[in-house]
């Protein structure tokens, strides 16, 4: 285990986060009260000394860096950073509980949007501020950042490693012959199309601000808002943009760079796109169709159809009602759309539609082996076969879900709620949804769970959102041996 890579890494995370939290201090300045602002103050000061001191660490003879080695620093990093980016919620006085704050703060960095906060527009701009674009910079990967601005050092497999056990995805590729560069590439794509929500809500008649966290969260595929009926107050037109923005942050973004190139015929191959946009289309019509006597106008119906399929499915978690009141057919399928969740390589969270297709198409593959024992087959997608280790590595995700699923469900049913409001609260959180049902529904708060309850979600969003594997490393204790 090469620590002092490890720690030098921590260490410009850190940093980085100190300057992200720089907007927010211009804010307090002056929109908010001083405590606001000491907040801020103390926070990017904390951030910034914790962050040199391990970054003038000695460097080590070796700068390689090995898979142990990237998931122990992804996994580090974002538990690092929510603890840090969780001080401005507790000296500002808008969570004083620790725990409570630090459940906020991971919720914004994984893009879940599971909150503690009851009255949300009663928080001071320069905290909402923070809370949305923890979104944002959750959304594409925070060590992914960091390499889009700081190229690595040169070392074996550095950057490689940290974007595997980032991406939340069964793999891992290249736009780029240098990694730094697929990360300006993926964080370009990124800030263009964030920019452009902006601009088409503000030509909406939405005020600034409200675009931007807006925008933030909807990039983020997050749920945040700066309104206590989440997005329900805006206009049509604007719940109508988000949601469509959702979607299209839901979409791997290797697609957007096809697109760029002129490579139209592979996008349209692409068979986890066209899967996405298949259960998007048949779930909104499905929803819109059951929910029609509640409406009692199918327009409506079609139009909250669309946001909360596109906002569930992308895992934004962001609501324009209280879809609790829906018939039970909806809300089935809804619970079955966190779980499927969006593309590979998007800022969505979910078990993935990759991971779904691969393992639909190794079921369909030994089917095929009981009825021609002979036969070879193998597993492709988009043409290119689909290697052993890849298969593998799904079925084990979809062990270790199943378990932690039922082992997450067991521990917050101590709080003794429903099974309704344990199963999905848990589900909304290893999924990064955020809104579940019950007590967890899209207008109540996580507040009234327990200290371990909240611990347990915490870890669970992070589970959901590096892929569950860079997180367990750390429990393993032979991946902190400094021998091997």
């Amino acid at each position: 285990m090469n620590y002092k890579v490890i720690c030098n890494y921590l260490g410009r995370i850190l940093l980085l986060e100190s300057a992200t939290m720089l907007p927010s201090l211009i804010m307090a300045i002056f929109h908010d009260t001083t405590r606001d602002l000491v907040s801020f103050i103390i926070s990017i000061a904390l951030s910034a000394a914790v962050g040199a001191a391990l970054c003038f660490i000695p460097k080590p003879k070796s700068t390689s860096i090995y898979s142990r080695e990237g998931c122990v620093t992804v996994a580090l990093s974002w538990i690092v950073i929510s603890a840090f980016g969780a001080v401005p919620f507790v000296i500002s006085g808008a969570i004083p509980s620790f725990i409570d704050a630090f459940f906020e703060t991971v919720s914004g960095f994984t893009t879940t949007g599971a909150t503690v906060i009851s009255n949300v527009e009663a928080q001071a701009m320069s905290v909402l501020y923070w809370r949305s674009f923890t979104h944002w910079l959750g959304g594409m990967g925070v060590l992914v950042f960091l390499l889009a601005i700081v190229p690595a050092a040169h070392g074996n497999g550095m950057p490689l490693q940290l974007m595997r056990a980032e991406s939340p995805g069964p793999v891992a590729g290249k736009l780029a012959p240098r990694l730094h560069l697929t990360a300006r590439i993926l964080y370009s794509i990124y800030i263009a199309l964030t920019a452009i929500q902006i601009l088409i809500l503000i030509l909406g008649g939405m005020p600034v601000f409200d675009a931007v966290t807006a925008s933030y969260s909807t990039a983020g595929t997050g749920g945040f808002a700066i309104k206590n009926d989440s997005f329900a107050s805006y206009s049509p037109y604007c719940q109508t943009v988000m949601a469509i923005f959702m979607l299209l942050f839901g979409v791997n973004f290797n697609i957007y760079f096809l697109i760029i190139m002129g490579e139209f015929v592979r996008v349209w191959k692409d068979s986890e796109l066209r899967t996405y946009i298949i259960i998007v289309a048949s779930s909104v019509i499905a929803v819109a169709v059951n929910a029609w006597k509640f409406f009692g106008d199918f327009g409506q119906s079609l139009h909250h159809a669309f946001f909360q399929v596109a906002s569930i499915i992308t895992t934004t978690g962001g609501t324009t009602l209280d879809y609790e009141a829906w018939p039970e057919f909806s809300h089935e399928v809804l619970i079955i759309l966190m779980f499927v969740g969006a593309c590979a390589g998007s800022t969505g969270g979910g078990v993935k539609i990759s991971r779904l297709v691969i393992m639909w198409k190794s079921f369909c593959c030994e089917i095929k082996k009981l009825l021609h024992p002979h036969s070879v087959s193998v597993i492709k997608m988009d043409g290119d076969v689909v290697d052993r280790g890849t298969v593998s590595r799904c079925g084990a995700f979809f062990f270790c879900y199943i378990l932690l699923v039922c082992a997450s469900t067991l521990i917050v049913s101590v709080d003794n709620f429903s099974f309704e409001t344990n199963f999905s609260a848990v589900m909304a959180c290893l999924n990064n949804v955020g809104p579940g049902f019950g007590m967890a529904g899209p207008v109540e708060t996580y507040a009234s769970f327990s200290w371990l309850s909240k611990i347990v979600l915490s870890l669970d969003m992070l589970l959901g959102r590096l892929g569950i594997f860079p997180v367990l490393v750390l429990f393993v204790p032979s991946a902190w041996n400094p021998r091997k």
